[in-house]
């Protein structure tokens, strides 16, 4: 059986996952006033983005089908220890990127939004929203550790060394972030580059497994969502450099250091 090169497989994955979604996104779009390459709002973005994820799954067990694998060759399984190391991932990255912004609260960095006036409704509500954010956010992990560090980096180690096949991945992965965010998303890119680098880091260390990415993701995502409902948000008393232009982590300094001792950390235990 002949090989098909991997650029044509990544291709048509990503063609075929697009052709899907665009009757749903489509008529979604237009009702949301949402315009791709555009900053959105979590209200426009949330319904667009429950429905490409619902694809991706079915669109690569497909691909699965026609070449007789399964998502374990992807590195993603539901084994006892892959569960495990999703909640070791979880309780690192969500305690350790707590940490920090506890830090930065105690500096004085950091502001809490006036709650209204029915403080037990209010925080009752805010509460609900957290505990819905961490389903989401071990969905959103699960998909993109799947396709990104999964798929995308399998495909790519066919043709590529290993290290540039991970750059490019990640290269994909955090340019794609632009379709949702538009031309702000660009002081985030070294970030997400690197927090792509440091994800595939994780799936070395979990002998070509995802449960460690997967928790790690899903856990930065939970706690950075959850800034939103609290809501808490950087202010003026420390510069955007350090703790991120425009309110984003991953486009400041802090953010940065906090990726690359993540990933010192998954590299000591690696040795």
């Amino acid at each position: 059986m002949t090989r098909i090169p991997s650029l044509l497989e990544i291709t048509s994955f990503f063609a075929i996952w697009l052709g899907l979604w665009l009757p749903f996104a489509i008529p979604s779009a237009i009702k949301l006033n949402w315009r791709p390459f555009q900053p959105s709002t979590a209200a426009q973005k949330l319904p667009l983005l429950a429905s490409l994820y619902l694809l991706a799954p079915h669109v690569l067990w497909g691909f699965c089908w026609v070449e007789g694998t399964s998502f374990t060759t992807y590195g993603m399984s539901l084994a006892k220890s892959q569960l495990a190391a999703v909640g070791w991932g979880f309780g690192i990255g969500s305690a350790s990127l707590a940490l920090l912004l506890a830090v930065q609260y105690g500096l004085g960095w950091l502001d809490q939004s006036p709650t209204p006036e029915a403080e037990p409704q209010a925080d009752l509500g805010v509460y609900w929203q957290v505990l819905l954010l961490f389903g989401l956010a071990l969905w959103i992990g699960w998909t993109e550790e799947l396709i990104f560090r999964g798929f995308l980096q399998n495909q790519l180690q066919r043709d590529l060394p290993v290290w540039l096949a991970t750059a490019v991945a990640s290269g994909i992965f955090a340019l794609l972030h632009g379709v949702w965010e538009g031309k702000s998303v660009l002081p985030q890119l070294p970030g997400l580059w690197l927090m792509g680098m440091v994800l595939v880091l994780a799936r070395w260390v979990d002998s070509g497994n995802l449960g460690l990415a997967w928790g790690l993701h899903a856990g930065w995502v939970w706690v950075i969502a959850s800034l939103d409902a609290l809501p808490i948000h950087t202010n003026s008393k420390a510069p955007a450099w350090l703790t991120g232009l425009a309110g984003k982590p991953l486009a400041g300094i802090l953010g940065l250091l906090f990726l690359l001792s993540t990933g010192l950390g998954l590299i000591s235990w690696l040795l």
